[in-house]
């Protein structure tokens, strides 16, 4: 029987983005807006995430309208919202939320955002029964997507996210950049990239030409400590340019000598409305404690905002055009509370729908670098992980300058 209309034509779909921006949420709009007009749907944007559907609401119409998905972060841009009630605001605004659904006639709703953003699509789907689909952002590529990565015929639960490729090149090329400065002053470089719970970005540091790193899934511990300064000295006087970086993730935990407790280094004692607190600073803390007890010139730099920053990386693109295939393929079935992920770990060529599956947005939840990627007697990331970003990345391509003058004896 012919179809006279698209699937969907007289239903509107709304897309919002919530959490911190990374440089592939623009292509995430722009490719799920696509195919959800190429169904039939109106499709809306809301503007500061959650934020957007309070009070009267803040709606944009996306739909047949142009639109640049290169360009990094958020055209609908973003808020750290929480509809349901949280320390920070107790109050439920979850009718407002369902006011303005109903108000501007929105059928589904696709969220764009991490654990906190699609947490809460996923409770406004099990106890309001508002169609959602989640779909995944994160720099720090540790929401739980149950992609398997095989490598040398071992199995393991690694993790694909949109806006991680597009991160993890940029700290690789902030990284070699870095490494001529640290060669130039012989100094170590203790380079703070972001992570509150895991570790995944800090590993692409390697990339960029680092030797060693500290993530936030093994806690240094005063004995720890210890080690891994020996371990840097040994390093550093076996470096031919007496020269190192080490990337430290943000939510390192550092024993305090004066305190003596093991804890977290903040940049503000403020909490989110999902109750996160600001960190920063780890690097510089690290950088002062090698240079007082290895008596080696030390120095921290904040990657800060850089990695989230640019443009959307050519891998990140066609990560998301083919999540939001999967996308299509959930609006086609009716398939609701759930999100499109990679079901496994494949060359850039093979970033196609087929490779995909869709996991409950309940079950998402934050899943940390594996053991089986990071070396805790050298504190390094491993052979396996350098596998994992290689399909992301291609290969390391770091600068070296090769050099080895002969030294000038005087004369007398």
């Amino acid at each position: 029987m012919k179809q006279s209309n698209k699937i969907f034509k007289g239903k509107t779909l709304a897309i919002l983005t919530g959490g911190g921006d990374t440089s592939a949420l623009n292509s995430s709009i722009e490719s799920i807006r696509n195919r959800a007009s190429m169904l039939g749907f109106k499709v809306y944007g809301i503007r500061h995430g959650w934020k957007g559907l309070l009070g009267d609401g803040d709606v944009l119409d996306l739909t047949h309208q142009p639109y640049d998905g290169w360009y990094g972060g958020t055209a609908l841009r973003s808020s750290r919202t929480n509809p349901f009630p949280s320390k920070k605001n107790p109050e439920s605004r979850v009718p407002q939320v369902l006011r303005n659904l109903e108000r501007y006639k929105i059928d589904v709703l696709v969220s764009i955002g991490g654990d906190d953003t699609n947490g809460a699509a996923k409770k406004l789907y099990e106890t309001e029964g508002i169609p959602v689909i989640g779909f995944p952002k994160t720099i720090d590529n540790d929401l739980r997507t149950r992609t398997i990565h095989l490598c040398q015929g071992t199995q393991t639960e690694a993790v694909l996210c949109p806006g991680f490729p597009s991160a993890a090149q940029a700290i690789m090329e902030f990284t070699a950049r870095l490494k001529t400065t640290a060669e130039s002053h012989s100094r170590i470089m203790v380079l703070e990239v972001m992570g509150r719970d895991a570790g995944w970005l800090t590993g692409t540091a390697a990339f960029g030409g680092a030797s060693m790193g500290l993530i936030p899934e093994v806690e240094m511990s005063r004995e720890r400590k210890d080690f891994f300064f020996e371990l840097v000295k040994e390093a550093y006087m076996k470096s031919p340019k007496k020269s190192l970086i080490i990337p430290v993730s943000e939510g390192v935990r550092w024993y305090d000598e004066k305190t003596g407790k093991l804890d977290v280094v903040y940049a503000s004692s403020e909490v989110d409305e999902y109750g996160h607190p600001r960190f920063g600073g780890i690097s510089g803390v690290i950088a002062s404690e090698i240079s007082q007890r290895l008596k080696i010139e030390a120095r921290a730099q904040i990657t800060g905002y850089f990695p989230r920053s640019g443009a959307c990386s050519a891998y990140d693109r066609r990560l998301t055009m083919t999540l939001a295939d999967k996308v299509a393929d959930l609006l086609l079935r009716e398939e609701y509370g759930r999100m499109p992920v990679m079901e496994k770990i494949t060359p850039y060529v093979e970033l196609e729908e087929f490779n995909t599956t869709s996991i409950d947005m309940g079950d998402v939840g934050n899943k940390p670098l594996p053991e089986a990627y990071f070396d805790i007697n050298t504190y390094s990331f491993n052979s396996a992980y350098m596998d994992f970003l290689a399909h992301i990345l291609g290969k390391p391509a770091f600068p070296e300058f090769e050099y080895d003058f002969p030294v000038v004896i005087p004369f007398g």
